[in-house]
């Protein structure tokens, strides 16, 4: 019922609806996402009134597997492939989302709103006027990674350091970062400087299929 009255109202609007395992996905244009969303939140046949979440999706590396599974070696954690091999696929979809879930307590109905960004162009409007909820979510996927949210009223860094360099949440941030702190004995002070350590795949990403180890003693 909510999947055919969202598709019948914002006809002309929206990209594209999926229905996944029951839950309703609508993917929309940055143009017409604050008309979007303010319908869904003053509309009686919706009533998403309340804002559960903003986040932001890195789909770098999306469908691509690190680890070599079936040629795989006895030689341990270097089974890791070189990261640096890695590029964003040739998708049909941008490399970078914006995804709001909303819910309505009137009708207990949930909706997935996404927007797809480019690269090259991470601006997106800001919804701090239609659920003021928003705010600190914002911050947070501005913080973690590097989107623009315009008209928000302080978008600012909330939960990395002052001066970080980085986003870290991007599937390309190098997981033991880019900057580390020692006591360095001749100056007799703590410094800053460049990590040392290499990076590196620390967890295998296996997903099988297959049946291999059935009845296998584990």
């Amino acid at each position: 019922m909510l999947h055919t009255n969202i598709t019948q109202f914002f006809t002309d609007k929206m990209v594209k609806s999926i229905v996944v395992n029951d839950e309703l996905t609508i993917e929309v244009s940055r143009d017409h996402l604050s008309e979007i969303c303010l319908a869904l939140r003053d509309e009686n046949q919706f009533d998403f009134s309340m804002l559960i979440d903003v986040c932001g999706v890195d789909y770098l590396h999306y469908g691509l597997s690190e680890w070599e599974t079936e040629a795989a070696t006895a030689k341990g954690f270097e089974r890791g492939v070189n990261m640096a091999a890695f590029a964003h696929p040739n998708l049909s979809t941008p490399r970078f989302a914006v995804v709001l879930h909303l819910l309505s307590l009137q009708h207990n109905h949930r909706i997935r709103v996404r927007v797809w960004l480019d690269e090259s162009d991470l601006n997106v409007p800001s919804v701090t006027e239609i659920w003021p909820a928003a705010n600190w979510f914002e911050r947070e996927a501005f913080d973690l990674f590097g989107i623009m949210f315009t008209n928000h009223p302080d978008l600012r860094r909330i939960l990395t350091d002052y001066g970080f360099r980085g986003y870290p949440f991007r599937k390309d941030f190098p997981i033991s970062g880019q900057v580390e702190v020692r006591y360095d004995a001749a100056e007799q002070r703590v410094v800053y400087g460049p990590v040392e350590i290499p990076p590196r795949i620390l967890e295998p990403k296996v997903i099988r299929d297959d049946s291999r180890y059935l009845g296998e003693k584990i």
